[in-house]
């Protein structure tokens, strides 16, 4: 069972969104807050895989939340708002945010994106992907910004990959990634987590965490989402 946190300053909104997850039986929500004080306070106190976080509340905003949460808890954490911003939407993924939802989305992309984070990847509402590309390439207009310093050569169990800045574009030659990598990376762009590429290529998941290592690794990228941006810029998707 995946364990979420609510945090919304709307009952009913959380009301909601209790019913959509826990009908699927794979989620548990293991609180509510309605401020982001208070999820600080829940967070710590229930330690959830997973926080549903709203952007607009009183005394303390999701985003501001967000930045405490992930530097103090090992949750990742889901923005999940009615503002479709782009100055909410970086500012999140700055704050370590794992994912960033529309409330207008269904309920199997909520449910969707609360499995992906809770796996440890990363996930962006298709709506909002090209902005972040497109940002991106802004930035490579001014200036080619150099990757980030690569991963653990060995390491074949990477921690939670989540966004900090928009600077991380990588600039590696395709060439660079093996037909299975670059196989891997295709699927991580179309937003599938480990899981779903292991059943779609008929491979164990820790060899698709591998995979997903060693393509972060070569591309110089810092997460999933720099590496999307990649695979979106070099026509891979």
């Amino acid at each position: 069972m995946i364990r979420v946190l609510l945090v919304d300053d709307h009952a009913v909104m959380r009301a909601g969104f209790r019913m959509i997850l826990e009908a699927s039986g794979e989620v548990e929500v293991v609180g509510e807050a309605g401020t982001g004080t208070d999820a600080l306070a829940a967070a710590a106190d229930l330690r959830p895989d997973v926080i549903c976080m709203d952007v607009q509340m009183p005394d303390m905003d999701g985003i501001e939340a967000t930045r405490r949460i992930v530097a103090d808890v090992d949750t990742a954490v889901v923005i999940v708002t009615t503002f479709d911003r782009d100055d909410y939407l970086f500012q999140a993924l700055s704050a370590g945010a794992s994912g960033f939802v529309l409330k207008n989305a269904g309920p199997e992309e909520l449910l969707h994106a609360v499995r992906v984070v809770a796996g440890g990847d990363a996930l962006l509402a298709p709506e909002v992907t090209r902005r972040v590309i497109a940002r991106f390439a802004r930035t490579d207009s001014s200036t080619e910004p150099g990757p980030s310093a690569p991963r653990g050569a060995g390491s074949t169990t990477p921690t939670r990959e989540r966004s900090r800045t928009a600077a991380d574009a990588p600039a590696t030659p395709m060439a660079d990634l093996t037909e299975r990598e670059a196989e891997v990376l295709r699927l991580v762009a179309h937003a599938l987590s480990n899981a779903e590429i292991a059943q779609r290529l008929y491979i164990g998941e820790a060899t698709v965490k591998t995979h997903v290592s060693n393509v972060l690794q070569k591309l110089g990228a810092r997460d999933r989402v720099a590496a999307v941006v990649y695979a979106h810029r070099h026509g891979l998707v």
